[in-house]
């Protein structure tokens, strides 16, 4: 059987230098061919989106986007593309952009031989698998960490970037998930957790999968729901060598609303856990759905009253029935969730007191900080302060 040819975008706002590459390169040579070739940055945008290539050929000057801004989109959604860029300037610094977003290489239009790029062009093929096969479908291990802060912070209400991100994830890396998706809670903690990311992906030897760092000891791992009994042995062979770990599969996901309600789900149930190490299947059904409701609205204050009635009990029997759950009443425990949720915003860097203060429900900055001192013996400031200094030993 042939091998799949590796797919070439060009971009450049030269005709005569999109169709000198086309005719002039031996793209037979590396199993290539080219799918598309155009005129600016925001046409290649476009144009990826539409054909996925492993490669991207283009011009550093463009009109509407130029392609820097190209690269950086296409690193972004796809961190295997292979960039190679192309211009008439010999300022070192277009290259120095281009590389520090993940670009193989730069060649000058004026100057570059036909030995040059090729040379690219066989080392790319031979990075991207001399069978074209796809490489597994998952965003790139340094950028997991940053995808992980940004879901974090927007589910706590810091930043609202991740919404924007989600949409193009689901457009590239993604795309899978808008089919059938399980959805796994996994409780790995300790340095347990970053070993198991690396294995986790390994375990998927090229299927679709994705694993998230989840907060301090929990992944978030997603894989196709066909696939699920094959994942359920896997984590299984992982916990005979790892007794702590442990996990929960939530309901399968298609698609980007239901990826929100479950990993909005999934962050209540990790509360629950870091908190209390029991799975919310164990309580009963009110007290988890009120919990739930707890660490969904901490930035609001809830009575006691409102969510009784949310959970479809009587203000003193749920009042009873959570105390005897939880071990605490709804007004501790509520207290609880919030300082936790200041202290972990408070090791984030460029979040104001005040908006702190804002996303847990306290009146203002100066309530929060008396609140805060009461509770820790610290001021904000200064428990911030010693985050950072443990951060820098780390």
């Amino acid at each position: 059987m042939n091998a799949k040819p590796l797919k070439v975008l060009i971009a450049d706002d030269e005709v005569i230098i999109r169709r000198g590459l086309i005719s002039t390169v031996p793209w037979d040579k590396y199993g290539m061919t080219v799918v598309a070739d155009v005129p600016n940055g925001r046409r290649g945008w476009e144009a990826f989106l539409e054909h996925r290539p492993d490669v991207v050929i283009t011009d550093i000057v463009m009109p509407e986007m130029d392609g820097i801004e190209l690269a950086r989109k296409v690193k972004a959604c796809e961190p295997r593309t292979k960039i190679l860029l192309l211009s008439c300037h010999r300022d070192f610094e277009y290259a120095q952009q281009g590389i520090k977003l993940g670009a193989s290489g730069y060649l000058l239009k004026t100057s570059f031989n036909d030995e040059e790029l090729e040379e690219f062009l066989a080392a790319f093929r031979q990075e991207l698998g001399k069978d074209g096969a796809e490489a597994p479908q998952h965003i790139a291990d340094h950028a997991a960490p940053a995808i992980s802060g940004l879901l974090l912070e927007w589910l706590y209400g810091v930043d609202d970037q991740f919404p924007a991100e989600l949409d193009r994830l689901l457009q590239g890396a993604w795309s899978w998930m808008n089919t059938p998706t399980a959805l796994y809670l996994i409780s790995a903690p300790g340095k347990c957790g970053g070993m198991l990311v690396q294995e986790l992906r390994g375990d998927a030897a090229g299927e679709p999968c994705e694993v998230l760092p989840f907060g301090d000891g929990h992944l978030l791992l997603f894989v196709p729901e066909g696939r699920q009994r094959e994942w359920d042995g896997r984590l299984s062979e992982h916990k005979a060598g790892r007794p702590e770990l442990h996990w929960s599969r939530l309901a399968p996901l298609a698609g980007r609303e239901a990826w929100i309600e479950a990993v909005r789900k999934a962050r209540g149930q990790m509360e629950l856990e870091k908190r209390y190490r029991i799975s919310v299947g164990e309580w009963p059904a009110p007290i988890a759905e009120a919990v739930q409701l707890i660490v969904r609205h901490t930035d609001t204050q809830l009575s006691v009253s409102e969510v009784a009635q949310e959970v479809g009990l009587s203000r003193s029997h749920f009042s009873t029935l959570f105390k005897k759950t939880v071990g605490e009443s709804f007004v501790s425990f509520t207290y609880r969730t919030k300082l936790k949720i200041a202290c972990e915003l408070l090791g984030a860097q460029g979040i104001t007191v005040q908006g702190i203060a804002d996303k847990i429900g306290m009146p203002d900055a100066k309530y929060f900080s008396k609140w805060f001192k009461r509770c820790t013996g610290k001021t904000p400031s200064q428990y911030r302060s010693e985050r950072r200094e443990e951060r820098s030993v780390v």
